[in-house]
């Protein structure tokens, strides 16, 4: 019988705040940051999570976060290069965007947040329709990864104008270059040579005059935007040039030469921020034209009175007419004052003004999310009248109790599963694993190792110092300090009977400790006592009692493991085979079998009767850090540095199941003391629960759906390739054109395409059946025709009784409108035939009339030259038009009536508004004319016709 274990899956990842891989969004009350494939939304006031933005079975890292105009609607790019609309109200995605190779770095929103443009490492632009759910087109010419994206709209535009709005798409990248782009005509209409090295960020000012550029040389450069030149397009002046729509003006002072990681505009407040140093964001104030002319005419002044007492050198008339022409005209550098920095507590990854202020306190809110896993919230005082005072920035808000600021180094569970304790460089923290909680934090070194006491009341740490703390989890206190190494305390582990305490150390020695117990009134302390010492030839590494307490195992940096008698600590085995030294092992809980991991990237299963090595596994693809076995079973896990965790068979020598979420190298593990889960700790700063779940898994079932998965990836990327193009249109397959189609095939539009074959496949076979059978009855006579039988219907046809084009609708509905156009790509000629003849009956019978106008055009597109060549098309072709106009016309008939009746609706709702305004306010034409007489002002009531 074929033996099969229990699948284990994940569940949420904790201990992460924010993830250093993507910029955070505050909007005055709730955060919107990066965790890695999530999106968290905190709440700073509280410091509480609110919600989490997770998609089932994605495991890409967020790039990238834009909010919309549109209420409650974000965009979030991803590493995979997928961009996917998340509503912040349900939680829950609206649409899903492939077309980046590479992962997304830039998105932005056009002013009605009905498009969407994003910018990738793969150095080209996507315009996407939001509305729609489809790409638009593909911009190229950069050729760099995008750094920043913009809309330009014009600011003296009314809002009723839709003529020019947000037609200018602005980008800058790492090749130096900001272009502008005129998304009418999809063309770059302006290169600028932005700065000398890669530049890194862009903002505009709200009054859309001025786009302000910073580089990775830190320098910062103004540049004005031309309005008129954008209105007209490109168009030669008298000189035959065409007339530039920017221009260069000046540049910012700023007081470090770090690379400008951001620049950003508050959205209503006189701020500008600018982020050129790892810690310190500078605030800037722009001036009002009133200040600068105050501060000329005080420079008048003073050159005026300079004249007096300097009366040799100049005519005092000379010198105020100098300082007059100087002044004349305001500078931009004028209207920026340098007016505090920001000094945040770790390096700033990125950082945010609230939108929405808070009302308690004057001044404005700047958001910080740092590298550290942490966020703040810094409140920038309003500018007073008084010179003594220098602004000071106070930070009103933090969240960083939820999570490490280092790298998870240790975790171990208590012997009831309830709690699980991790240690980093700088705190221990202890989680309740049903809610996975953080109920303590507690200072410490930098900890390397760690275990729960007998009694799980008590926590010992070994730390990279040679000290071993013992902390009491009740009262969050450092009970004890004991000096126990010389050198670092790579292991610590508890004798099974739980009266002996072993610690090694890089000090090459093996220490024993005695529990001792000091029972009060009040509660129960524990101490250790040193007993006896075992020195090794070299280096400590880590140190193992076997579960029946007769062994002790101890790992060498010679590569070996020796193995003692605990007893009478004397020498009984040496396990030597790694080529470089055992960082890891366990001891099954029959005493039996003894597991290694190395940083040779091997894991050997020895026998404990022998010393006989059973196994050697490659095991990972970097090195192997932790391996523990499952209790009561040869099963064990192992963790390693290429982010993988691993599940293994000690008797079969199989892999069961390999489980992929971590993002960077996984340093901690900790197993279940009722194999019901797993943790892990990593690099990345998350610490994740692996649970069993009651799902059986076959090892060949599951090699299978690898093989499976790596074959659908290689026909995705293939397709992929710029070199190949999946249609035959020559003008399409040349990548060299700066504007392209948006295509990228992934395995759900493979899918796709085979549903509409199988259904287009099932559906003509039906059609033939019946037309068949239609025939012959025509030529049989009448009593012939009464006895036929007609064919049996499909039994998919008649389980949902719809007729075969309803039946291919449905599943042509089916598939999302984002990968609509990427399954059309999948089908070949034939079935693009017999998709047009659907169409025809679609279109006759007036069913989904966008959807079908959509398809028709883009095939038509798409194999134009086959359908030019081939006559038959011709005969399929003219009817099509002929439905389709019908029901076009009447489909625009519906649209215009609903049109004018909504004006209608609206007209009158105003025109009602109005008149219980006036009812409201009692009007009177006597008492109005008095009101007029008196003087006094009234309130202007406008009424729209």
């Amino acid at each position: 019988m074929v033996q099969s274990y229990l699948r284990h899956g994940p569940t949420q990842a904790f201990g992460l705040i924010c993830s250093s891989t993507s910029n955070s969004l505050y909007d005055g009350k709730l955060a919107y940051v990066p965790a890695l494939e999530d999106v968290l939304v905190w709440d700073m006031k509280k410091g509480q999570m609110l919600s989490m933005w997770h998609e089932t079975g994605h495991r890409s890292e967020v790039t990238c976060i834009c909010r919309s105009p549109q209420e409650n609607i974000f965009a979030v790019g991803y590493a995979d290069g997928s961009v996917r609309l998340w509503n912040s109200a349900f939680i829950s995605v609206i649409a899903t965007f492939n077309g980046h190779q590479k992962s997304v770095t830039a998105l932005a929103f056009d002013a009605q947040g009905a498009r969407l443009a994003s910018g990738s490492q793969d150095t080209d632009i996507i315009v996407w329709d939001v509305v729609a759910e489809a790409g638009l087109y593909r911009l190229r010419g950069h050729r760099n990864q995008i750094t920043a994206i913009r809309f330009l709209s014009e600011p003296e535009l009314p809002s009723t104008s839709t003529g020019l709005r947000s037609r200018i798409l602005l980008t800058t990248s790492k090749d130096t270059f900001m272009k502008l782009w005129d998304t009418s005509t999809q063309h770059c209409v302006q290169t600028i040579v932005a700065h000398r090295s890669e530049v890194s960020s862009l903002d505009i000012d709200p009054e859309k005059h001025f786009i302000f550029t910073g580089s990775n040389e830190g320098e910062v450069k103004a540049w004005k935007i031309d309005h008129e030149s954008l209105s007209q397009g490109l168009v030669e002046n008298e000189a035959g040039e065409v007339a530039k729509m920017i221009h260069p003006v000046t540049s910012l002072p700023l007081s470090s030469r770090h690379r400008v990681s951001q620049i950003l505009f508050h959205p209503s407040q006189p701020y500008l921020a600018v982020q050129s140093h790892d810690r310190s964001i500078e605030v800037f104030r722009i001036r009002t034209e009133e200040e600068i002319r105050k501060k000329q005419a005080r420079r008048k002044k003073r050159a005026k009175e300079k004249g007096k007492s300097n009366k040799k050198g100049k005519d005092i008339d000379d010198v105020v007419e100098d300082a007059v022409d100087i002044d004349q005209e305001i500078n931009v550098i004028d209207l920026f004052t340098p007016y505090l920095v920001v000094r945040a507590s770790a390096k700033v990854r990125s950082f945010d003004f609230g939108s929405k202020e808070a009302a308690s306190k004057p001044g404005v809110q700047l958001f910080v999310a740092l590298s550290s896993n942490a966020l703040e919230v810094y409140n920038i005082p309003p500018p007073t009248k008084s010179k003594e005072e220098t602004p000071e920035a106070t930070r009103m808000f933090s969240v960083d109790l939820p999570g490490h600021r280092t790298d998870v180094r240790t975790l171990c569970l208590s012997a009831d599963d309830q709690i699980l304790a991790s240690a980093s460089n700088g705190s221990l923290k202890l989680w309740n694993l049903k809610t996975t909680a953080c109920i303590r934090t507690i200072d410490c070194s930098y900890a390397i190792c760690s275990t729960f006491l007998p009694g799980d009341r008590h926590i010992a740490i070994g730390t990279k110092s040679g000290e071993i703390l013992i902390y009491d989890l009740a009262s969050s206190a450092l009970m004890e300090t004991v000096k126990a190494h010389s050198s670092t305390v790579w292991s610590l582990h508890v004798r099974p009977d739980e009266q002996v305490l072993v610690s090694g150390s890089a000090d090459k020695e093996v220490k024993f400790w005695e529990f001792e117990r000091n029972v009060s009134s009040n509660d129960e302390s524990m101490t250790i006592n040193h007993t006896r010492t075992l020195k090794m030839s070299d280096e400590v590494l880590f140190v193992r009692y076997s579960p029946n307490g007769k062994l002790l195992a101890v790992a060498l940096l010679d590569s070996t493991v020796k193995i003692f008698y605990q007893d009478t600590l004397k020498f009984f085995l040496s396990l030597y085979g790694h080529k470089l030294p055992v960082l890891s092992m366990d001891i099954s809980d029959d005493s039996k079998l003894i597991v290694t991991c190395s940083a040779d990237k091997n894991v050997k299963i020895w026998g404990l009767d022998f010393g006989d090595c059973h196994k050697s596994i490659f095991a990972h693809e970097e090195s192997v850090m932790q391996v523990l076995f499952e209790r009561k079973s040869h099963c064990f896990w192992t963790v390693g540095k290429d982010k993988m965790l691993k599940y293994w068979d000690g008797d079969k020598f199989e892999n069961i199941q390999k489980l992929d979420g971590h993002h960077n190298e996984i340093w901690a593990l900790a197993v279940s003391n009722h194999a019901k889960f797993v943790v892990t700790g990593s690099h990345d700063k998350s610490i994740r629960v692996w649970e069993k779940l009651d799902e059986p898994l076959f090892l060949e079932e599951e090699r299978e759906r690898e093989l499976e998965q790596i074959y659908e990836d290689g026909i995705a990327n293939a397709l992929n390739r710029p070199d190949i193009s999946i249609n035959n249109n020559e003008a399409d397959a040349q990548p060299s054109g700066e504007a392209g189609a948006v295509t990228k095939q992934t395995s759900e539009t493979l899918m796709a395409g085979e549903r509409m074959m199988e259904a287009l496949d099932l559906a003509d076979a039906e059609r033939t059946a019946f037309q068949e059978y239609e025939e012959k009855v025509a030529q049989a006579g009448s009593l012939e025709a009464a006895g036929m039988q007609p064919p049996p219907r499909n039994p998919i046809l008649a389980a949902y009784d719809l007729e075969p084009e309803a039946y291919v609708l449905r599943v042509v509905e089916k598939i999302s409108s984002a990968a609509l156009h990427d399954a059309l790509l999948v089908l070949p000629f034939d079935k693009v035939i017999s998709l047009m003849r659907y169409l025809d009956l679609w279109a006759q019978k007036g069913w989904n009339i966008s959807l079908v106008s959509r398809i028709l055009f883009f095939l038509l597109k798409i194999h134009h030259h086959q359908i030019v060549a081939n006559r038959v098309m011709r005969t399929a072709l003219i009817p099509l038009r002929v439905h389709l106009r019908k029901s076009l016309r009447r489909e625009k008939d519906a649209i215009g009536y609903n049109l004018v009746a909504l004006q209608h609706l609206r007209r009158r709702t105003e025109a009602e508004r109005t008149a219980q305004f006036y009812e409201e306010e009692d009007f009177d034409e006597e008492k109005v004319r008095a009101k007029i007489a008196e003087g006094k002002k009234r309130k202007r009531v406008s009424i729209k016709a």
